[in-house]
C-alpha cells in the first residue's frame, strides 16, 4: 500500500512538473516580460529533499526557447547575465551532444538573425577548443557545424555572420564535406542557377576563403561544361584550380582579414567602400537599432 502511495505521488509530481513546463514555454512564446519569465524559470518545484534547490529550467534551456520564439529581450538578458551558463550544454530533456553548439544551430535553423549576432558576440568571451562556432552538431546532424547548416538552409545572412565571427569555412562534417561542398551541391541541383540565396551563400563563403579546399573539386574537372554553366566561367576556373582568384575577390579577402571578429559586423558596415562590394544580407545589429530609434 505504501509503495502504491509513493508511486501515485511521483506520478502526480511529474504531471505537475510537465504542466508548469508548458506554462513557461507558452510564456516565452507569448513574449512575456523578462522579469516575469525569470520569476517563473527560477521557481523551485517539489523535488525530492536532496534536490530541493534544483530549478525547472537552466539559463541554457531558457535561451533555446527564447531563440525558437525570437524573444530578443529575454535572449539578451540571459546572455548578458549568465553568459557561460546560457551557452552551456542543455539538460537531458534536450537532445544534443556535449561538444555541439545547439544555440547557434537553433538560431540558424529558425533564421533568428539578431539573436545569432548576440550569440556570436558572446562566444568571443568563451574559451573553447574547437571554437564554439566550429563545434560539430550532434549525431543527428551528421557532424554539421552551424556554418554547414547555414549553407544547407540557404541562409546567406547567417553565413556571413558566422564567417565574420571566426567560423572556419574549412570545417568538415562526418562525410568529409565542407560548407563549400554543401553550397556547391545546392547550386548543382538548382533549377535556376543564377542569382538567389544559393549564389549569395557561395559569394559570402569565397570572400572569407583565401584558400579553397573542398571534396567536390575533382567533380568540377570531370564535368567542366556543366559546372561552368552553374558557376560562371570565371568562378568555375578559379574553384577548379585552372586560374587564379579574380582580383576583386582577392581585394575583398584582404580587406576582410583585417577586421576583428569582436567588432563584426559593425566594422564591415563602416568600411568606406561601396555597399555593392560588401557581403549581402547583413543583419540589423544592436547599434543599428539604436540609430533607428
Amino acid at each position: 500500500m505504501a509503495s502504491l502511495t509513493v508511486s501515485s505521488a511521483a506520478r502526480g509530481f511529474e504531471k505537475h512538473r510537465r504542466s508548469f513546463a508548458l506554462v513557461f514555454y507558452r510564456a516565452v512564446r507569448d513574449l512575456k516580460p523578462v522579469w516575469m519569465l525569470e520569476d517563473m524559470r527560477t521557481m523551485e518545484t517539489f523535488y525530492q529533499e536532496e534536490d530541493a534547490s534544483q530549478r525547472i529550467y537552466t539559463p541554457s534551456e531558457a535561451l533555446l526557447y527564447a531563440i525558437v520564439h525570437d524573444h530578443q529581450a529575454y535572449a539578451q538578458y540571459l546572455l548578458s547575465r549568465f553568459t557561460a551558463e546560457a551557452l552551456a550544454k542543455p539538460g537531458e530533456r534536450f537532445c544534443c551532444c556535449q561538444s555541439s553548439a545547439p544555440h547557434l544551430v537553433m538560431a540558424v535553423r529558425y533564421d533568428r538573425r539578431y539573436i545569432l549576432g548576440l550569440l556570436l558576440q558572446e562566444t568571443h568571451r568563451i574559451d573553447s577548443t574547437p571554437s564554439y562556432s566550429d563545434r560539430a552538431g550532434c549525431f543527428h546532424t551528421d557532424g554539421k557545424t552551424p556554418l554547414h547548416l547555414a549553407c544547407e538552409l540557404l541562409r546567406p545572412e547567417a553565413v556571413v555572420m558566422l564567417l565574420g565571427n571566426g567560423a572556419s569555412p574549412h570545417a568538415q562534417d562526418h562525410n568529409g564535406l565542407t560548407p563549400l561542398d554543401v553550397i556547391l551541391e545546392k547550386l548543382r541541383d538548382a533549377k535556376e542557377v543564377s542569382g538567389g540565396d544559393r549564389r549569395q551563400c557561395l559569394d559570402n563563403l569565397l570572400m572569407f576563403m583565401p584558400k579553397v579546399h573542398f571534396k567536390l573539386k575533382g567533380a568540377l574537372g570531370r564535368e567542366p561544361d556543366r559546372w561552368s554553366k552553374v558557376l560562371g566561367d570565371e568562378t568555375f576556373k578559379y574553384l577548379a584550380g585552372w586560374s587564379p582568384a579574380p582580383l576583386l575577390l582577392i581585394a575583398m579577402q584582404t580587406v576582410l582579414k583585417q577586421l576583428s571578429p569582436a567588432t563584426f559586423p559593425d566594422s564591415l558596415l563602416e568600411l568606406p567602400i561601396p555597399s555593392s562590394l560588401k557581403p549581402p544580407g547583413l543583419p540589423v545589429t544592436q547599434r543599428d537599432k539604436q540609430r533607428m530609434v
